[in-house]
């Protein structure tokens, strides 16, 4: 469900699973094969996911190929300072990032005038709040609309549609629920820039859902 916000609590991890992760981090530095497709089981998916929400469908897997084979040389040299999963899912990011700049793949919103109108904040006040709120719109409603499958299928579409950060950062944050840290670690920006990328990302797809609540078409 498309939201204003996220708040992710994470779990702190026992002294059990600390001694565990760093006994798994040793067999993976001492070139331990069963340890690293350990790993790659683990995590193949989510990064996956990462290099989508960069690059696109078509060059995703590809892409993660890439990053388990860079992974795998560099494992001796990982020190800790992050979690391995964040650490992965940097250099997924950085490969798809470097791959994006060599397809020179540029997307653009069809409707790129009515974008402005949300980006430039007409339909919302200096609080966040709606200056003009869709008509009948109600506290279940979002929830309700996200289960219809043509909603479904233009928000993934509008998605698809993102440019490459803004749709990373609201996967990342949003979808995968990354912490806000993990989401500026992994696409090099800075606090404030990941924020900028998210309230874009986050106008464009509440577009989709306020133009199909009035008039029932993506």
């Amino acid at each position: 469900m498309v939201s204003a916000s996220t708040s992710v609590k994470r779990r702190t991890q026992t002294p059990e699973e600390l001694a565990q992760e760093a006994q798994f981090l040793q067999s993976l530095q001492a070139g331990s094969h069963r340890a690293f497709a350990e790993l790659v089981k683990k995590y193949h998916s989510q990064l996956q996911v990462v290099a989508r929400a960069i690059i696109g469908p078509s060059l995703a897997e590809e892409v993660v190929q890439e990053a388990w084979v860079s992974a795998y040389k560099a494992i001796h040299k990982f020190e800790g300072r992050s979690s391995l999963k964040t650490w992965l899912y940097t250099i997924v990011s950085n490969g798809a990032k470097s791959r994006l700049r060599k397809e020179s793949r540029q997307v653009r919103f069809k409707d790129e005038e009515t974008q402005e109108r949300y980006l430039n904040g007409e339909r919302f006040a200096d609080d966040g709040h709606w200056s003009d709120p869709p008509s009948s719109w109600d506290i279940n409603t979002p929830e309700q609309l996200l289960q219809a499958g043509q909603l479904q299928a233009c928000i993934d579409k509008t998605l698809l549609l993102l440019p490459p950060q803004q749709k990373a950062a609201f996967t990342l944050r949003d979808l995968e629920q990354q912490s806000l840290n993990d989401v500026c670690n992994i696409l090099d920006t800075s606090n404030s820039n990941t924020r900028v990328l998210l309230h874009r990302a986050r106008l464009k797809l509440m577009q989709v859902v306020d133009r199909y609540r009035e008039t029932g078409e993506c």
